[in-house]
This record gives C-alpha cells, structure tokens and sequence, in this order.
C-alpha cells in the first residue's frame, strides 16, 4: 500500500428480519494529510442470493447522530448528494457501489463515517468506519554533541530531531559498526528521552554509524549519521586544534626564510658582478692584438724598467727575464687561458 493510502474491507452482521443491524466494532482507518482512503463494503454472506441491494448511503455520525452525505445506487457512477456537497464533492469518488474515496485528505476529516445498506423487503445493516487522519511524516535530522574527547574515547550525545511536533510520534535507535558494550544508552537527566542517546565510541572504531527511526501510525523516516564525522570533523579537542595551527605558522615562517636567504644570495652575487664589469673595461682599453698568435697581452711597465736594468747582462739571462714577464702578462688576464711563447 503506498503512503498516504488506506483501505478497509469490512463484512456487515447478519439479520434475521426487518430493522437496521449494526455490525458493532469500527473499522479503523488511518490516513495522510494529502493523501487518500478507502471505504469499502462486502456484502453479507449470510443474506440469499435473490435479495438485491437497492442502495448504499453513505454518511458521517456526529454524537450519536447519522448524517447522511449521499446514496449510491447499483448501476450509476454518479452519486446522489444529500449534504456536505460543498466540502466533498470535488474530493470523493464512486469506484463502485460499494467501495467510496476520498483524496486530499484533511485533519478535519477525521471522524466516524457510517454505511447504510439497503436491501429489498427492508433489510438495513450498518456498518461504522473510524477515520484518523495524520500529518505528513517530517524527514529527520540527527544531531551530533561531543561532550568530551580523549586519546581513547569520544564522549559524544546525539539527538534525532523531527523538525516540527513530536506529538503522535515514536523513535528508534538502530546502530551499526557498534559493538555491544558499546551500544547507546538513553541520555542522562530527570526522565529518559528517546530521542536523545549517548554514546562512548572510541575514535579507532571503525564506520560506526546510527540511525533514527520516527514514524506514527501511517508512514516512517529515517535519518542516519556517521558517527566518525562528529567525533573526528565537526568537534576536534583544543589541543589538536592548537597544533594544527601552530604547526601552519611554524611552516609557513620556514617558507618565507628560505625564500628571504634565496634573495639574499641572488643579490650579492648580482653586487659582485656589477663590480667587475667596469674594472674588465677599462683593461680592455689597453690590450692589443698579436697579430701573430692572436692572443692579447697587456702593456706592462715593469718591462720597461727590467730592460733598462739588465742592459749590461748577459744574453742568457736577458731571454729568462723575458719569458718570465710574458708569463706575469698573461696571468693578469682574467678569462684567458695561460699561453707561454
């Protein structure tokens, strides 16, 4: 049967003679705010096959008083309205002369319906329905408190809220992943409250998860929550909190050192070469090309004063002082490599 749905089917108490027979006990009906019932009518059993049912009238009693709402005969889908056409009338339907719907149901629409059947030779039997029409079941919601966490346990109250009253409401508990001695328990205070529970869960356990239950009379919903995402997300202790934090400074103060000694480095080296540059140009000012060999020596007044010197020497000695002052010259080029001629 869907949500919203309800049917009876009922058998009338038998006659024997004239008059009208109540068949005694309601049958209960139970519906939702927005949805449909049904009334349905069995014929009795125990009346013979020649007596023909002439009619049904169909109506609502109000302290002890029978108001008819409409008749239905055999053959014709379109009922005849007596009362309440204004309130009923675009909401119920004639299936068929024993079976009667009503959509769109109401809260109003609760009450006690009766089912008058008229048989020929004036045989009547009735047969009373008791309708309770109820509100939509609202989609819970599970809330989660963490009382209290340690390395070992995580004290934790969660609370199933149904969004609205809980009046003609009831509520479960179903767990899974949760081991027995650790199974919830009603939340401590003056009377117990279903819809609160407590749990110690240990933050190693596993997809430990719960699941409210709420349902009335006609419909149910359930709202489930995973009790590791309370214990471990929602609610982490002051302690790990702190580290946490303290641990992204810490990292992000050894970020900006390394970037700041990188700079560092990059800009000394940079003053460095800035220095050389103007000293390498003006040696380049007083190099000349050889245009033997093709590498540049500098002019170097020490061999000047050295020939002057060593005039009287000997030739020996005139050609070693020689190559050492080519060699001294070439030394003092930076970037070339060392030539001796």
């Amino acid at each position: 049967m869907n949500p919203g749905v309800c049917s009876a089917v009922t058998q009338s108490a038998g006659a024997h003679g004239s008059g009208v027979e109540d068949s005694g006990i309601p049958v209960s009906l139970k519906g939702t705010q927005g949805g449909s019932v049904w009334f349905h009518v069995i014929r009795n059993p125990e009346l013979p096959p020649e007596v023909e049912l002439e009619k049904i009238s169909w109506g609502n009693v109000s302290r002890a008083n029978y108001i008819v709402m409409l008749h239905v005969f055999p053959g014709r889908d379109v009922p005849e309205w007596v009362n309440f056409q204004d309130k009923f009338e675009k909401r119920v339907h004639v299936l068929n002369i024993t079976t009667l719907r009503i959509d769109n149901l109401t809260l109003e629409d609760s009450g006690r319906y009766r089912a008058r059947e008229s048989y020929r030779r004036g045989r009547q039997y009735d047969q009373d329905f008791r309708l309770r029409v109820y509100k939509p079941m609202p989609l819970p919601q599970i809330r989660g408190t963490v009382l209290s966490l340690t390395p070992a346990w995580c004290n934790v109250t969660v609370e199933c809220d149904a969004n609205g009253t809980r009046e003609d409401l009831t509520v479960t508990w179903e767990s899974e992943g949760l081991s027995r001695e650790l199974e919830q328990r009603p939340a401590p205070g003056p009377a117990p409250n279903p819809w609160t529970m407590a749990v110690n869960l240990p933050p190693s356990q596993p997809s430990t998860s719960l699941t409210c239950v709420v349902s009335n009379q006609v419909d149910q919903k359930t709202a489930t929550r995973d009790l590791g995402d309370v214990c471990g997300h929602e609610t982490d202790p002051p302690g790990q909190t702190g580290a946490a934090l303290l641990g992204g400074i810490l990292g992000a103060v050894v970020v900006v050192l390394l970037i700041l000694g990188a700079g560092l480095v990059l800009w000394k080296r940079l003053g460095k070469k800035r220095k050389l540059e103007p000293r390498r140009g003006a040696g380049s000012q007083k190099e000349h090309g050889d245009p033997d060999g093709g590498i540049h020596y500098a002019e170097l007044s020490q061999q000047e004063a050295g020939d002057n010197r060593d005039k009287g020497k000997g030739a020996p000695h005139l050609e070693e002082e020689k190559l050492l002052t080519a060699v001294y010259g070439e030394v003092h080029r930076p970037g070339q490599a060392l030539s001796i001629i």
